[in-house]
């Protein structure tokens, strides 16, 4: 009776440490987008920048310092 409580605490952690990196990996993936749309730039808090030379730049909020498309 010992020997399988033991055994189901052995498969229960190895279980939550599979999903502990598998969460790990899937935020390492997640990436900011290389240009946002005015909606995105907008909606988290940035306002547009028309006055740079190439493209509108969002600043502020979460996509700060990102292209507008």
């Amino acid at each position: 009776m010992r020997i399988r409580r033991i055994i189901a605490a052995v498969f229960a952690t190895a279980a939550l440490a599979g999903l502990g990196l598998t969460g790990a990996a899937t935020a390492a993936t997640a990436v900011t987008p290389v240009s946002v749309t005015p909606g995105e730039c907008t909606d988290n808090g940035g306002t547009i920048d028309r006055t740079t030379p190439v493209l509108p730049t969002c600043r502020g909020g979460t996509y700060d310092g990102q292209s507008v498309d």
